[in-house]
């Protein structure tokens, strides 16, 4: 076995989260190596983008690469959802930074992600397979590692801390730690491919995200700049099994969804699908702890729960974010490696937690529908306790049960993703003369006296707000980024 020098911090997995929080400590002047199994550019799935990425890209100097590259524009999506339809601007939502976002193909924008990393100072290893990991006690203290074509031996790398962020590979949580669990609520099955020659949207937002509910489950559509059409029917595996299991195979059960969706089938009346058809399922999961004694778990390594409201690369992007911040305070001396993790487990997985109960919701909004996919979308104590809830958030979960317009759930949905990113990273970027941050102060819009006119009214009853602890701490970008302690 070869060894190798140690490093400060080693990142496992080059994609959205380890790209980022890789380029935010490498600014940050820590030796960040980061190795990556595959050769990029590889493909992915995930292609609609929310617009609470950009103060990210910000952040690590990558907008005007992103903006350069051409990727279609997204001003936000169109929704048939039931029986009811409406459009989604970005624009038109308080709070938001951006009213924009992007639809990329995956292996060019994680592509250029992590190639501005190496611009950056990351040491990035491609082809490189990390096999297993080596213990000091509880605390990860190397890497053995192999290029992924099997063309030398094992290789050691120490390192100081950890950013595990392999993926749904889970390389700590699945062959280390072995605390993956699978939702109960969201055990569905995602069937996808890509069309050339399909027509644009007529309606919604320029660039926009088709959503749409069908019977046994919902399409996405999602305009590419290379004129192709992003198309997936997501369904649940009872439904999937029990037409499979009635001799159907995955290209009949794709093209029932689609003849059960007018509004898609009509943007794909005149197209011709270029690719095999994708299958996935078992993606909804989250792993018992979020890290742990000199590691992070970051993006998909940690969680990941259903493409509904396109949350994946938002979580990526965030959790690397925090976890920079959290180990560059940690690195510095300002806070102890405990405080800061206990910190970066409670926002992360409190993030997690509003996207549970919320895409649950939404499911749940069409009980009428006589369909066991839409029963099945229902939230159990296996997969958020009261315990959960009671810690994860006030503004969120108060009030959701009884909103039952689905236009205003959905964006009480997108609201969330703007306050949560909101306190990560761009609620105290300005500071006054005298050197005090300033709180960025999210107006009292009719959602929120909505929400608390809920909350107040006792309808919810197992919890106020002044039970919910938040976090003493915040992250800030500047001077530097890191932690810092909110003033009592």
């Amino acid at each position: 076995m070869t060894t190798f020098g140690a490093v400060r911090v080693l990142v496992v997995g080059g994609g959205p989260a380890g790209s980022t929080a890789a380029t935010l400590l490498a600014r940050e002047g820590l030796d960040v190596t980061l190795l990556e199994k595959e050769v990029f550019p590889r493909y992915h799935i995930g292609e609609s983008l929310l617009p609470a990425l950009l103060p990210v890209l910000d952040l690590i100097g990558a907008r005007e690469k992103v903006e350069a590259f051409g990727f279609q524009f997204k001003g936000g999506g169109h929704f048939s959802w039931g029986n009811e339809a409406w459009d989604l601007t970005f624009g038109d939502l308080p709070g938001w930074e951006a009213d924009y976002s992007y639809q990329v193909t995956r292996a060019d924008f994680d592509h250029l992600l992590l190639e501005h990393a190496k611009s950056q100072g990351v040491k990035v290893v491609e082809g490189a397979e990390v096999k297993r990991i080596e213990f000091d006690g509880d605390r990860p203290r190397a890497a053995v590692w192999r290029p992924a074509d099997g063309s030398a031996g094992e290789r050691e790398m120490a390192f100081d801390h950890l950013i595990d962020a392999s993926g749904r590979a889970g390389l700590m949580v699945n062959r280390h730690l072995r605390s993956r669990r699978f939702h109960e609520t969201f055990k569905n099955v995602a069937v996808w491919g890509y069309w050339s020659g399909a027509k644009e949207l007529p309606i919604g937002p320029k660039g926009a995200i088709a959503v749409s509910s069908v019977p046994h489950g919902w399409l996405w559509g999602i305009p590419l700049h290379d004129d192709r059409l992003s198309v997936g029917l997501v369904t649940h595996q009872t439904d999937f099994k029990a037409k499979r299991d009635s001799g159907l195979d995955v290209e009949q059960i794709y093209r029932i969804g689609l003849e059960e969706c007018p509004l898609v089938g009509d943007l794909l009346s005149s197209a011709e699908r270029v690719s095999p058809l994708r299958v996935e399922q078992d993606y909804s999961y989250t792993a018992d702890r979020f890290c742990g004694p000199g590691y992070y778990l970051c993006g998909d390594s940690a969680c990941f729960l259903d493409p509904l409201l396109s949350t994946g690369v938002h979580l990526a992007m965030y959790s690397a974010t925090l976890a920079a911040a959290c180990l560059a305070s940690t690195v510095r001396g300002e806070f102890s490696e405990q405080v800061a993790s206990d910190h970066y487990e409670e926002t992360y997985r409190n993030a997690y937690l509003r996207y549970l109960v919320v895409i649950s919701n939404l499911y749940q909004q069409y009980r009428g529908k006589e369909s066991y996919f839409w029963e099945a979308q229902r939230l159990t104590r296996r997969d958020c306790t009261d315990a959960d809830m009671k810690q994860a958030f006030t503004e969120i979960v108060s009030g959701i049960e009884d909103l039952r317009d689905a236009r205003m759930t959905l964006e009480v949905a997108l609201e969330a993703v703007t306050r949560a990113h909101s306190h990560m990273v761009s609620v105290r970027r300005k500071r006054p003369a005298g050197g005090r941050p300033v709180t960025m102060q999210v107006g009292q819009d009719e959602l929120t006296q909505a929400r608390f006119k809920l909350f107040n009214s006792g309808k919810m009853g197992f919890f106020t707000p002044e039970d919910v602890r938040s976090s003493e701490l915040y992250v800030v970008t500047e001077p530097r980024l890191g932690l810092a302690r909110q003033e009592r």
